[in-house]
């Protein structure tokens, strides 16, 4: 099975990241490799430009891919499956005009020119909208064009807005909300692989925020204790080997990041002694 990620830009080393923290470690993959192999024999990673990912995954080069909603909607390819949202890599797509000139409206732009880097996504959104501006295609430094006049308008990602605004560009609508997605071609969808990398990828998301609690209770305060831990579903309550002291129990529970300064507080007033907090690097419901 083989995953293909970004081999550079701002998404190579979160998604690196993650699938570290997944289990999936990289072997042999050093810089200007083209392929990495990973502790799972059946599991290797090849590194392309994030745009071309969708259509290495459509065209069998990859089983897998790892890149941006964007870069999915943008190549068109067919037969390929989302299978998780990772998340990270959150930007939009914005058609944008100059602050001081006439477009205000999707509709001011029937009969203009508009500059991007995603003419696909681009060209349908204006024909969901019912205008027909001639699209451009740009490589770079699209946010220029309206004022060297090249285009009355742009569509092209934001983050922050910053370089929108250093520009003098303000949004008319957002064209598209995008993060980072993993996906597959449809025919290896039944693969037990697929599953194993989406359910690996999957528990470290589901991760991310949660914090372990462990603590000792004497039994008869555990129901006390219960009833301010916040967890997932009900604590973990174990009996203590070789504990002599009120009939203690162990309980465990799994809680968000935010509520464990309160919670705390919350158990020992109720309790619990010998809490114990600990990070969560996978999860799997």
């Amino acid at each position: 099975m083989r995953i293909a990620v970004p081999n550079k830009g701002r998404l190579h080393e979160p998604t690196i990241d993650l699938l570290e923290r997944a289990g999936l470690h990289l072997e042999n993959g050093a810089d200007r490799k083209l392929y990495a192999d990973t502790v799972d024999s059946d599991v290797s990673v090849l590194f392309a430009r994030a745009a071309d990912i969708p259509e290495y995954v459509a065209d069998g080069a990859a089983d897998m891919g790892i890149t941006g909603y964007d870069q999915i909607r943008e190549a068109r390819v067919e037969s390929v499956a989302e299978l998780l949202d990772l998340e990270f890599g959150s930007c939009r797509l914005v058609l944008a005009a100059p602050e001081d000139g006439d477009i205000e409206t999707v509709a001011d732009l029937e009969g203009g020119t508009v500059a991007t880097e995603f003419p696909n996504i681009t060209r349908n959104f204006f024909a969901e909208s019912g205008v027909d501006p001639d699209v451009v295609e740009v490589t770079g430094a699209t946010e220029l064009t309206p004022h060297v006049e090249m285009a009355d308008a742009i569509v092209d990602i934001t983050s922050t807005g910053t370089t929108l605004k250093m520009n003098r560009l303000a949004v008319v609508e957002e064209v598209l909300s995008s993060s980072v997605r993993l996906f597959a071609r449809e025919d290896v969808l039944e693969e037990p692989k697929v599953e194993e990398v989406r359910t690996a990828l999957a528990s470290v998301k589901q991760a991310e925020g949660k914090r372990y609690l462990m603590m000792n209770v004497p039994g008869g305060r555990l129901d006390d204790v219960r009833d301010v831990i916040p967890g997932m579903g009900g604590p973990t309550v174990m009996d203590i080997a070789d504990e002599d002291d009120d009939g203690k129990v162990a309980v465990h529970a799994v809680v968000d990041e935010h509520d464990v300064f309160e919670t705390i507080t919350e158990v020992k007033n109720a309790g619990a002694s010998d809490v114990l907090v600990t990070e969560i690097e996978r999860l799997v419901e």
